[in-house]
């Protein structure tokens, strides 16, 4: 009864309402801009697309292994997005660890619970007005990026149309829109990031878990999502809503994909910050701090258990039917290739007909012959494009494409330079071809 008295009496349930929840946000949101990492992640976020567009002037080469990379010299609209495709892999989850994995912990390390607590503000309130705080600077850290990413790329290349997932061009006022709406999207995913980060800081009382667990989780899950063509486990893998944004580049858009992340990244935060809550509220800080038992017993379980966690993941990468199948990889490849055929006319001086459409067939399948599903994600997909000559002359051209489909349905292709020519186009200063290689997506949802 005493050692309950006592509890009650350091943790006043303080009912303030929104102006307690206030103050202690703006009391965490002062912790976290006093600190030096978060300053120098601030200054990454600056600088870093800057730099980069700096470093693509200075040479001819591009990242043609990312979606939009082969358009960097040709649009400023295509770095935010070049920049947004890394950070959603890797960047984003690197954020909010930093931001977010050490915000409780740190009260252990310093042995302040008590003082906070008893003192300042009730239970429910620091740990509102800390979770506020870690959303708000990993927003702001966000925002950042966004406006240098889209600043760099409009300074230093330009304004020009962009090419779109579906060969064909965006206007730039289009593209701008576009660019800041696929921005706005990864703001779901990147909640989860911080409730993961939060519910670690709280359940591990460690400030290394906590940051690094983020970065960590969202490595694993961008592997799973990759190993297998199932779409279970790829589904429920918040890693994966960071690609959300591509099926707004198409020419028809399509936001399942948005939709699906949208649920996905809300039933993290709920369970994350559900569970952290819980821990929190459970906890008795009216003793002298106890901090976390000394040894290697309590990692090495939790270690263990992650590790089952993934293997029983890796396994079942495989369940569930897969949305990359023949006929959706056909549809896409002939209505890019058509649009880019186009386009490459239209690049070269040459008069198309409005409304022309190319009578053209793309039939894909995998290597292999009939031994290999003619579904699933891979780079050993080929497509045979059969172009039917419009009259006079009524002929027809096969031409073949290695294609690597990915799981979240985008592709990369990669055609024969003895048909389509090479990678610029001849009579012209450095103009890509379009259809030397050539991205799109397709929705799996």
């Amino acid at each position: 009864m005493a050692s309950a008295t006592a509890h009650r009496a350091a943790l006043p349930l303080r009912r303030d309402g929104w102006p307690g929840v206030r103050r202690a946000w703006r009391v965490e949101l002062g912790k976290l801009i006093s600190q030096l990492p978060l300053r120098l992640l601030a200054v990454v976020c600056l600088l870093a697309p800057i730099a980069f567009v700096v470093v693509l002037n200075s040479q001819s080469a591009v990242p043609a292994d990312t979606l939009f990379g082969r358009w960097v010299h040709t649009s400023g609209f295509a770095i935010p997005l070049v920049v947004l495709g890394f950070a959603g892999s890797w960047g984003f989850p690197v954020i909010t660890g930093l931001v977010a994995g050490d915000m409780f912990s740190s009260e252990d390390r310093h042995g302040t619970w008590k003082t906070l607590l008893g003192r300042s503000a009730s239970r429910s309130e620091v740990f509102a007005g800390k979770v506020l705080a870690a959303t708000t600077c990993s927003l702001a850290l966000l925002v950042l990026l966004t406006a240098s990413s889209l600043a760099a790329g409009v300074v230093g290349v330009g304004t020009q149309r962009l090419v779109s997932l579906s060969g064909t061009l965006i206007s730039p006022g289009r593209c701008l829109g576009l660019v800041v709406a696929s921005w706005a999207i990864v703001i779901m995913p990147m909640l989860a990031f911080i409730s993961l980060g939060v519910l670690l800081s709280v359940a591990t009382r460690s400030g290394i878990v906590g940051v690094l667990g983020p970065p960590v989780t969202g490595t694993i899950m961008v592997l799973l999502s990759l190993i297998g063509g199932g779409e279970v486990v790829r589904t429920i893998m918040v890693a994966t809503a960071f690609d959300a944004w591509h099926g707004l580049f198409t020419e028809q858009g399509y936001l399942g994909p948005v939709v699906q992340a949208a649920a996905v990244s809300a039933v993290y935060v709920i369970a994350c910050l559900t569970a952290a809550w819980i821990i929190l509220r459970r906890r008795d800080f009216a003793g002298a701090p106890t901090g976390i038992r000394p040894g290697w017993a309590l990692p090495a379980r939790g270690v263990a258990g992650a590790v089952v966690v993934v293997v029983v993941l890796a396994v079942a990468s495989g369940v569930g039917p897969t949305a990359i199948t023949s006929t959706r990889v056909q549809n896409a490849i002939n209505e890019t290739f058509d649009n880019l055929t186009i386009l490459q006319q239209e690049e070269l001086g040459r008069q198309v007909p409005a409304g022309l459409s190319l009578s053209s067939t793309a039939t894909c399948r995998r290597h292999g012959g009939g031994s290999t599903p003619t579904k699933g994600p891979g780079d050993d997909w080929v497509c045979q494009i059969t172009i039917i000559e419009p009259p006079p002359r009524v002929d027809t051209i096969d031409v073949s494409y290695d294609v690597r489909v990915r799981p979240n349905g985008c592709y990369t292709t990669e055609g024969p330079p003895s048909f389509i020519g090479q990678r610029t186009l001849p009579g012209t200063k450095n103009l890509l071809n379009p259809l030397f290689q050539f991205d799109g997506c397709f929705d799996t949802t």
